[in-house]
């Protein structure tokens, strides 16, 4: 369930740039949830557009471009469930957001290009995702695109929220604590 918010300056993106940009980010959310062009995984790659006014854009105490590499400024935000990557799943979304940015803009040549192309990944602690006015689970949103749970993926959270619940358990922490996957009936 990765939602992307794309913020840029006022102008920056035309009609057509900016739907280039909204698919090209598009694949990579499927990507990001294992390929999951699925009606369940295309109902959850968000992709949102916020254009800022170039006044209220300031990079090293200036508006202008002094401090910025091509093809510009951009900030974009990527909200996905905790424990869901990595750290080469994540490097893997920055260099591709940023690889989509570049593609879409174009411009020239430049050994800093893309420097200015922030990409920053929230992560939304597991029990604080909702869709239809109740909590759903991680496990649950891999149901719905379709991401197996007896892949390398799925076995990867289940890593991770092992070693939370360990240390929740060893902290006392009630079982209840949101931020733990929830156990799921045994696979016969």
């Amino acid at each position: 369930m990765p939602i992307m918010q794309v913020h840029y300056p006022e102008g920056a993106l035309d009609g057509e740039r900016k739907s280039a940009l909204a698919h090209r980010l598009t694949d990579v959310l499927l990507t990001m949830e294992g390929g999951a062009k699925t009606p369940g995984g295309l109902g959850f790659a968000s992709v949102m557009f916020s254009e800022v006014s170039r006044n209220d854009w300031w990079i090293g105490g200036r508006t202008d471009a002094a401090h910025v590499a091509p093809p510009g400024k951009f900030l974009v935000r990527v909200t996905v469930p905790e424990g869901y990557m990595n750290k080469t799943h994540k490097t893997e979304v920055h260099a591709a957001v940023n690889s989509a940015i570049l593609e879409v803009m174009g411009g020239v040549p430049d050994p800093n290009q893309g420097a200015s192309a922030l990409v920053i990944i929230d992560e939304v602690p597991e029990g604080n995702w909702g869709a239809k006015g109740q909590t759903i689970s991680l496990a649950a949103i891999a149901d719905t695109v379709g991401l197996p749970k007896n892949g390398e993926r799925f076995k990867w959270v289940r890593a991770y929220f092992a070693a939370k619940a360990k240390q929740y358990a060893s902290s006392g922490y009630p079982t209840d604590t949101g931020g733990l996957l929830p156990r799921e009936p045994p696979s016969n």
